[in-house]
């Protein structure tokens, strides 16, 4: 794979002395092509604002492996499949989407010399599509959208402007910027050059200064998301620590959050989102300051620093750096703003400083390098390598990276950029970010808890062996169509960061056997890559970034998003047919056998955390296992200062940063921000961000806010213990009997009813009287029977029951009820038809045959009548209410849309997510930005 190209070119197809790549296969069989090694199944995409039921969006018949869960194949059909709905353009399977775009990269590289055969583009082809159908990992949101369409081929999600001290340049940031808000990403821009309001124009004038033409960029911003766009505008404004107007910038969204304050309580509309909300500024941008080196010594020895002009750099003031570094921690304690870059830390890690200083970031901060440019992202699924024994793939997550890293740059081959000026640059150093997901559910199933050196031993291993292999290829691919351009002017300082990623490595300590094995292959990649690199360059600027993968994350079924631990340990998740249930995450029972737990244990563990959330007081689980279990939110949550040394432990290993951020408890202090602050520092982060619970006001917390005034604590109220009361049947009461069979297996469903139809009593009869089998469904009876009599609703019975699966399970006798995944799933769907009225099985999703027939009947005229169809369903009369100790007893699923409000109502917090501008679900987190389980849709740019 060694060679000189004969011309690197710009876009141009290219030859080479080596004569292309020779690829092997590492995941797919030779004569058998990957789609044929699956099951495919077709599905109806039905997505809906569960908070008042109105349909967002409707595809029915879409295919997709079975093994993909309903939340994957929902947001990829409503995100990534192109052509209008209802239209035959439409793409209706996952082929059509993965065909789409490998065959174009596929195309690509044959056309631009990366393939020494057609035979090894064939392999090349095979092997992205079977790590993309079985959710290996996940190129960019912008990929997906664009690449094999008729669009422009816009493969990137982040982008870095650049603006200069005059007015067509600053009128032109506000242009470039809205272009690629209108495409659905986002961008970040230094603005420093601008001289400050303390200097004077050539004129005689006093300058503006660049908080002033913030103004301007964020009203821009915040029309265009209002326009229609994929999601809210993403940005991010960046001012350096030595800019004069560094005070006033950090103010900026501190005294609108207090404008936001004094609105609310005088009774405007102050949520996000909120019609009075827009008359607030600066809140469409993540602010970040930019920190030199020599500004945190000024802030370590209690000394001044200087203010300097922009014009000549000469000294405009000089401020006490302690105190400016209090009024930054001060402002993020206030209002999550801003963040901090250390600028030094940054450029010191810079591959071409001869081209220009890195001086800005896109706007989840990964992003780091020359202005006017743009990466292209791409992450890997870390679970889809943990073995079962607990071991890591280490050989085939090197040959997947090697895979992804080629296709990435063969992406910028045929892509298209919003500007000509992005598009020079990103041609001329071709910056890529690989990077992964699920990290966080690989640390909890391996047994490791997220904050501990285990856990950063190997987090830290993963991400070296992931970049050094993409160099390493980098390297390789520069010997078969050369160098990025700008290489030759920045041979040495390419080399010396080079040196420095593999001299991190040699500093890693691994102190778990899985970090171990991975250092080893980490060293060699580094050592072989170094070497190929001396002396065929490299074809990429950079390599990796560790992104928020939020859309992307949910299309792979990740437990966790980039480098971030998990949520929590209980999950909302939705079901095949319509309908979704509290699940306890699948990484826990994983972990806990990790650690030696019998079976039995596992699931009184489970159950624990299913009753309670968390595992504090969990039957047999050893208290030096729960920090296992530790997540970023809920009973026992990660501190700060685990994020930080998280972030710390990888960094070393990334070509750009880290988007994350660290999030503080309500509680924590400006003294504890300016420490988080300085840690980042001191541990050679790049960026750093954090938010403190509750901080700000324009956010929706909950349905039900709290009211800003002070309340005053009520009299002890008398405490009224409720009893239920046992209502029995009467000697002889009507019922019914119902012969069914599941599977196979035969059985009776005997229903009886109070006079006024309430159902009040249940016997099953299955198997031979006196078996094993006759006896557990004859207790099983008596038991629902007995609670029925009690008060405990059927819904609550049904909602429990319901999708249950164990054998024996599949095609049943019952012409409502095709399926079943058991015999209880079976017997309580046909109880929810007999006894339930439309209302309340229409929220469980369950339906009669003549319902569902009706259904898509007037779905397909574009009209449903729910309200007919409900007066024309069989009605029972009202089951009896249960009093306040029977619904605690019973435990109904909560009223929730999504894994953040589940977490809520567990906990009894409200989170502070926004809601989706979408569909309305409540977001959850996904590094600095939030992602929309119910539809997909981001607050960022990935």
């Amino acid at each position: 794979m060694s060679g000189e190209a004969v011309s690197a070119g710009k876009g141009r197809a290219t030859r080479s002395v080596s004569g292309g790549l020779k690829v092997e296969r590492v995941w797919t069989t030779e004569g058998v092509h990957p789609y044929d090694e699956v099951a495919w199944e077709r599905r109806d995409v039905v997505m809906t604002n569960w908070r008042d039921g109105s349909i967002n969006f409707e595809q029915r018949g879409v295919e997709f492996p079975d093994s993909w869960s309903v939340n994957a194949a929902n947001i990829v059909t409503t995100k990534y499949f192109r052509g209008a709905v209802g239209t035959p353009q439409r793409e209706w399977s996952l082929r059509q989407l993965i065909d789409r775009v490998v065959k174009s990269y596929r195309a690509a590289g044959e056309q631009h010399g990366y393939f020494a055969t057609p035979a090894d583009a064939e392999i090349f082809e095979h092997e992205l599509t079977w790590m993309l159908l079985h959710q290996v990992f996940s190129f960019n949101s912008p990929v997906w959208f664009n690449v094999g369409t008729p669009s422009p081929q816009q493969v990137s999600a982040c982008f870095i402007l650049a603006v200069d001290d005059s007015m067509d340049s600053i009128l032109d940031w506000y242009k470039e910027e809205g272009l690629i808000f209108k495409g659905g990403s986002g961008s970040g821009v230094n603005l420093s050059r601008i001289r400050s309001s303390k200097e004077l124009l050539s004129s005689g004038g006093t300058a503006s200064g660049p908080v002033s033409f913030m103004r301007g960029a964020d009203a821009s911003a915040g029309t265009i998301k209002s326009g229609g766009a994929t999601r809210r505008a993403a940005k991010m404004v960046i001012l350096d620590v030595d800019h004069p107007d560094i005070e006033e910038f950090v103010q900026t969204k501190a005294s609108e959050e207090n404008k936001i304050r004094a609105l609310r309580d005088a009774g405007f509309d102050m949520d996000l989102g909120g019609k009075d909300i827009v008359s607030v500024q600066y809140q469409n941008a993540n602010n970040s300051v930019r920190v030199s080196d020599e500004f945190m010594r000024a802030v370590d020895d209690r000394d001044s620093f200087a203010l300097r002009a922009r014009l000549d750099g000469s000294v405009v003031e000089k401020v006490d750096a302690h105190g400016l570094f209090r009024t930054i921690a001060q402002a993020a304690w206030e209002c999550a703003d801003p963040g901090l870059q250390y600028d030094d830390t940054i450029n010191d890690w810079h591959t071409c400083p001869e081209t220009g200083r890195i001086t800005a970031s896109n706007p989840c901060s990964e992003y780091l390098h020359l202005d006017n440019s743009s990466c292209n992202l791409a992450s890997l699924n870390l679970m889809k390598f943990l073995r079962a024994d607990g071991g890591f793939e280490v050989e085939k997550f090197v040959r997947s990276v090697e895979f992804v890293i080629t296709a990435m740059d063969i992406s910028i081959c045929f892509a298209d950029f919003p500007t000509e000026k992005i598009g020079v640059t990103t041609r001329a150093y071709r910056q890529l970010g690989i990077g992964y997901a699920n990290l966080g559910a690989l640390l909890m199933a391996s047994g490791l808890p997220y904050d501990s050196d285990g856990g950063r031993s190997v987090a830290a291993a993963i991400t070296s062996l992931m970049t050094g292999t993409a160099y390493r290829r980098s390297a390789e691919l520069a010997g078969v169509v050369g160098a990025y351009e700008g290489y030759a002017r920045n041979a040495e300082p390419h080399k010396r960061v080079m040196r420095k990623h593999a001299a991190a490595n040699d500093e890693i300590k691994p102190s778990h056997p899985v970090a171990t094995a991975i250092v080893r292959e980490a060293t060699k990649q580094w050592t072989q890559g170094n070497k190929i690199g001396d002396k065929n360059g490299w074809r990429n600027s950079q390599a990796s970034v560790l992104a928020p993968t939020g859309t992307i994350g949910l299309m792979m079924d990740c437990d966790t998003t980039g480098v971030e631990p998990d949520l929590a340990l209980v999950k909302f998740k939705k079901l095949v047919g319509g309908g979704s249930m509290q699940i306890v995450n699948q990484t826990v029972p994983r972990a806990l056998r990790a650690l030696g737990y019998p079976e039995e244990q596992v699931e009184a563990v489970v159950e624990h955390i299913s009753d309670h959330g968390h595992v504090v007081d969990a039957p047999g689980l050893k208290t030096e296992h729960y920090a296992v279990f530790d997540c970023a939110m809920g009973e026992r949550s990660i501190a700060p200062m685990g994020h930080v040394r998280m972030m710390a432990a990888v960094q070393p290993f990334i070509s750009g940063a880290i988007s994350k951020t660290v999030n503080m408890p309500e509680a924590a202090t400006v003294a504890d921000v300016e420490q988080i602050y300085y840690e980042g520092w001191k541990l050679g982060l790049k960026a750093l961000a954090i938010y403190r619970d509750n901080c700000k006001v324009g956010q929706p917390l909950s349905a039900a806010k709290k009211p800003a005034a002070v309340v005053e604590v009520a009299a002890p109220v008398p405490v009224v213990e409720y009893r239920p009361v046992r209502k029995r049947l009467p000697k002889k009461r009507p019922s019914e009997t119902v012969s069914f069979s599941v599977g196979g297996a035969e059985g009776y469903l005997t229903a009886s009813s109070y006079p006024d139809d309430g159902l009040g009593e249940v016997f099953l009869k299955m198997s031979k009287q006196g078996s094993t089998l006759a006896g557990v469904m004859d207790a099983f009876s008596v038991a629902i029977s007995i609670g029925l009599q009690y008060g405990v609703p059927l819904e609550t019975y049904v909602s429990k029951f319901t999708n249950m699966r164990f054998e024996p399970a599949g095609m049943t006798d019952d012409p409502d009820i095709r399926m079943a995944a058991s015999v209880m799933d079976y017997i309580f769907r046909r109880l929810a038809l007999d006894f339930l009225p439309y209302e309340r099985r229409a929220e469980l999703g369950i339906f009669t045959a003549k319902e569902r027939a009706a259904q898509i009947a007037a779905e397909s005229e574009g009209t449903l009548d729910l309200a007919g169809m409900a007066q024309s369903a069989p009605v029972s009369a009202p089951v009896p209410p249960p009093s306040s100790s029977d619904t605690a007893a019973a435990k109904p699923v909560p009223n929730v849309g999504s894994s953040t409000e589940l977490l809520e109502a567990v906990i009894g917090k409200a989170a502070d997510a926004p809601l989706c501008f979408t569909c309305g679900t409540k977001m959850r987190p996904a590094g600095s930005c939030y992602v929309c389980e119910g539809c997909g849709s981001t607050s960022g740019c990935s």
